[in-house]
């Protein structure tokens, strides 16, 4: 890794892990092309309303995202 991504790298665990993800979103997709990218958010957006589905239909729970974010800084030490 170079000099300046590692300055990057290093900045960027500083942030909190939603800036974070949104960081690795935006780094992510500027390496695809505009077509993969499309057919990408069209996947996850078929995924997130078959979860929604279950969840709505009582076959898959909820969990607030404070507590998802504080297990995964938990794992992270």
């Amino acid at each position: 890794m170079t000099t300046q991504a590692l300055k990057i790298y290093e900045a960027a665990e500083k942030l909190p892990p939603i800036e974070r993800i949104e960081l690795i979103e935006h780094l992510f997709f500027s390496l695809d092309s505009k077509s993969e990218r499309n057919r990408i958010d069209k996947l996850w957006a078929e995924e997130a309303e078959d979860r929604l589905a279950a969840y709505e239909r009582g076959e898959m729970k909820s969990v607030p995202a404070q507590e998802v974010f504080k297990k995964l800084e938990s794992k992270r030490k």
